[in-house]
């Protein structure tokens, strides 16, 4: 799994949001509001995906 650190996610509305752009990406992954991070499961091509549909949601992800 690698993390994506979000630190502007901030309510379970934009867990929602990162949930259903992250489904439909059909990728496999784990939303954390308490530890502001989303979970990757999967190769280095996912987690690219990954960190532009969370630009395109407006947040700032850092690949840790």
């Amino acid at each position: 799994m690698k993390t994506i650190s979000v630190p502007d996610m901030m309510c379970e509305n934009c867990v929602r949001r990162i949930t259903e752009a992250l489904t439909k990406a059909d990728l496999k992954f784990e939303v954390s509001l308490e530890k502001k991070t989303v979970e990757i499961d999967g190769c280095e091509n996912c987690v690219k995906t990954a960190l532009g549909e969370l630009e395109d949601l407006g947040f700032t992800p850092e690949e840790r």
